[in-house]
């Protein structure tokens, strides 16, 4: 029954080359839009170089202080010296890094001036994240220990300051903010969209300016605490918190102003949700408004396929007409048009993903995101797969529906 239900689909794309070229283009354009926004959600919250352990990463980035009543607030990333004292000895860790957000240098060659993006890090920040290294090797911490002047670099700066045409610069100086710099490794450089990897210059925190003897809550580092499985998190975040309700009264500043310290381990995409809303209200308020987005995003282009449809089933009416005189149940023709229309929307979403896959090549290839990687992997796929069958449902039940009650007169008449 299904094989004949799309070799019928496959006859009446055949019958109307230009009505399904129509058909197909509508279908395509959609999924190729919903494939591109899907690959580049998953460039944002996936794992991926050189942060490909996300999945059982946490994250420590905000120190929140509030009122009793929640109503005002006082915030920031943390200090180097909490989290040594609050996330470092977490027993049930398997690495914790802690490193700054990247701030801006200078550096100059031939008196033309390059602006950096700079990192202060520890010597388990190359173990917990997974930059390759093109030369040389990480800081450690004897490094550290001793406060040498060594920096990593990425291959992009490489070639900007030494012109090195691919050639070894490990052992040679950088000069940066007036401090030269022996340069130790290179590394692949990490797209500005992840933050947390992203920078030209990755010094030890024991580096000048780094300001990572500065007491308190708030400072400028953020810490990544990697557990040895993800069935793990629940237990690393458990300890973090029974750490964090351990700090006595005398070290949390302005306690009678506000009282209430919130400091939370949050898996990446809870961490950025967590940044952009910060009580119940306020993450009501996002997920309503990224649904709405959703579904005007998806329902608007389902309404069109609908009305599509709708016309194409239409033409029909005279078929269905006779195949309901000869006894054929409504539910027959019901999930005949239902599964003719997910065919055709397979259809589209093949020519979609040819679409996706030369759009995304393009803009990996553009620069406009440096070291983009945006790809069609497998939950990328899936998804895709996924958002072909809801289309196709969506957009064929409702004229199914219809024609399927259309009364026997009314067919042979249309």
């Amino acid at each position: 029954m299904l094989s004949n239900y799309i070799k019928i689909a496959w006859k009446v794309l055949l019958r109307h080359p230009f009505y399904t070229f129509i058909t197909l283009f509508g279908i395509s354009l959609t999924l190729t839009v919903l494939m591109v926004l899907t690959s580049f959600i998953d460039h944002l919250f996936g794992s991926h170089y050189p942060e490909n352990k996300r999945d059982r990463s946490v994250y420590v980035g905000t120190v929140i202080q509030t009122d009793s009543s929640g109503t005002t607030m006082s915030s920031g990333p943390a200090s180097f010296d909490f989290l040594v004292k609050h996330a470092k000895p977490l027993k049930s860790a398997e690495k914790v890094s802690i490193f700054s957000n990247f701030s801006f240098s200078n550096t100059y060659v031939n008196g033309k001036r390059i602006k950096l993006n700079t990192k202060y890090t520890d010597a388990e920040f190359w173990e917990v994240m997974g930059f390759q290294f093109l030369e040389g090797k990480p800081y450690n911490e004897t490094n550290i220990k001793n406060s040498d002047h060594v920096a990593v670099i990425t291959d992009a700066l490489r070639e900007q300051y030494f012109d090195a045409d691919g050639g070894n610069v490990v052992g040679k100086n950088i000069e940066i903010e007036n401090v030269n710099y022996r340069v130790i490794g290179v590394v692949k450089g990490s797209p500005p969209t992840r933050l947390y990897s992203y920078s030209d210059v990755y010094f030890p925190y024991t580096a000048p300016k780094s300001n990572y003897e500065n007491k308190g809550l708030r400072g400028r580092f953020i810490a990544v605490i990697l557990t040895k499985s993800k069935s793990e998190i629940p237990g690393v975040q458990a300890e973090f918190d029974n750490s964090i309700a351990r700090i006595p009264d005398s070290e949390i500043p302005d306690r009678k102003q506000y009282p209430v310290l919130i400091v939370k381990a949050d898996q990446y995409f809870d961490h950025f949700l967590n940044t952009l809303a910060r009580n119940d209200t306020q993450r009501v308020m996002f997920y309503a408004i990224v649904g709405f987005v959703l579904l005007m995003f998806m329902g608007l282009p389902a309404i069109n396929l609908v009305n599509v449809n709708v016309s194409r089933i239409l033409e029909r009416a005279s078929e269905i007409g006779v195949r309901k005189a000869f006894g054929a149940p409504a539910k027959a023709l019901l999930w005949q048009f239902i599964i003719e229309n997910v065919f055709i929307t397979f259809i589209g979403g093949a020519f979609a993903l040819i679409f996706s896959l030369l759009i995304i090549s393009m803009i990996n290839a553009s620069g406009w995101i440096a070291y983009a990687d945006l790809t069609i992997n497998v939950p990328v796929f899936l998804v895709s797969i996924a958002v072909c069958l809801l289309f196709g449902f969506l957009s064929g039940v409702l004229p199914a529906f219809r024609m399927s009650k259309l009364k026997i007169v009314d067919a042979l008449k249309a």
